[in-house]
């Protein structure tokens, strides 16, 4: 192709650093400003809202209503749930990640679709599948009466609705960017004489470490803040099985405002300081980060 006919194609080509979208600047300060009005109205100024109805009573009601037996118990048992519920899905996120990324077999299809499950099936569902199966009426609940084990209306049933509604949030942030690297680090590190063990922890597992830190976050959060399927399971016993979300619902039906608030700002504390950390570390690290997407 001739200089001249190469001329306009150069023309057209958009100068470095050059904003490589055709909308005029009136149409880009309209999306801005629309996304900008939507996270105002739909995030902050509810998120806000929490936090002026919490101190509206003052700082001596607030910790009054944060510290009382009932309150602590839920914050108690909501971290319990996250503590053991977050590693549980650590643990299945990172061996389905794999599998479906590395390996070839049968039912993979499968496998990859019942991941999003929960996504598609009402938390309230979910819990009442438990009762179902667990419950005095259910298809084990004789079994577990007559050995003494209670999982409805207790940790276990709680735990295990977590679980359920939490899942897919590590494996999702995982199984994208596995298979987007491929199987060539792990099969130099193999071909070289590393263990399968060993060629997890160090080739596989730094590589995919901040999707992992992504996925622990979205669960840790969903976890503390989860009430559907929880609710189900729980049974509402105040100061026994009752989560922080709730006890925010409890509170607020007998009409106690003030405490409700308080303790629905504490969870929205604990989900800000959350992602803060995430944040903090995306800023620190984002060099690394950024390599790690590359790679």
């Amino acid at each position: 192709m001739t200089d001249a006919a190469l001329a306009p194609l150069l023309v057209s080509q958009p100068a470095s650093g050059s904003a490589v979208t055709t909308e005029r600047y009136p149409v880009r300060i309209l999306l801005v400003a629309t996304a900008v009005v939507f996270l105002v109205l739909f995030l902050l100024l509810p998120l806000a809202a929490v936090f002026v109805e919490a101190f509206r009573a003052g700082l001596g009601a607030y910790f009054a209503a944060v510290t009382e037996p009932d309150a602590v118990a839920a914050i108690k048992l909501t971290l319990l749930v996250a503590a053991i519920a977050v590693p549980a899905n650590i643990v299945f996120g990172l061996a389905a990640s794999w599998a479906i990324a590395k390996f070839e077999f049968k039912g993979k299809s499968v496998l990859n679709t019942l991941i999003d499950l929960p996504f598609s099936v009402s938390p309230v569902i979910s819990g009442l599948i438990y009762v179902l199966l667990f419950g005095a009426q259910g298809y084990f609940g004789p079994y577990l009466q007559s050995h003494n084990i209670q999982i409805i209306f207790a940790l276990p049933g709680i735990v295990l609705a977590t679980i359920f509604v939490t899942f897919p949030f590590v494996a999702r942030e995982l199984v994208p960017l596995m298979q987007e690297q491929g199987t060539q680090d792990e099969e130099a590190a193999l071909s070289l004489g590393a263990s399968g063990w060993k060629t997890f922890f160090k080739v596989t597992l730094p590589n995919i470490r901040w999707a992992l830190l992504y996925g622990v976050v979205l669960c840790n959060a969903r976890a503390m803040g989860e009430f559907g399927a929880v609710s189900v399971v729980s049974g509402h016993i105040r100061g026994k099985t009752n989560t922080m979300p709730l006890h925010v619902e409890i509170l607020y039906n007998e009409y106690n405002f003030a405490a409700a608030f308080a303790v629905a700002s504490l969870l929205a504390l604990l989900a800000l300081v959350t992602l803060v950390i995430k944040i903090s570390l995306e800023w620190r690290y984002a060099d690394q980060i950024a390599a790690s997407r590359r790679h």
